[in-house]
């Protein structure tokens, strides 16, 4: 009968688990906010651009969503900046 093998295992080391930091919940305070008149414009804009009606100076219709927001965004900003007459 042979003999069995009187190695030894070793078991190989875990590392020690690393500490991870909580996360912290979102805050609103760094996010901008839109105002009524903001939205208003916004969700103009992106209405038109989902009934194919908005357009971009002489490039014609609008086909990326993107480019849809940002125009929202220029045009939500830009009213809050003019004066009330000028809009008119």
């Amino acid at each position: 009968m042979p003999k069995a093998s009187t190695a030894k295992k070793t078991t190989a080391k875990k590392a020690p688990a690393k500490k991870t930091a909580a996360k912290k919940p979102a805050t609103l305070s760094k996010t901008s906010r839109q105002s009524a008149s903001q939205k208003k414009t916004t969700e103009r804009v992106l209405h038109e651009f989902k009934h194919d009606e908005l357009k971009s100076g002489k490039s014609g219709k609008v086909k990326i969503r993107k480019q849809a927001i940002a125009i929202a965004m220029s045009e939500s900003g830009a009213s809050n900046r003019k004066s009330k007459t000028e809009d008119k």
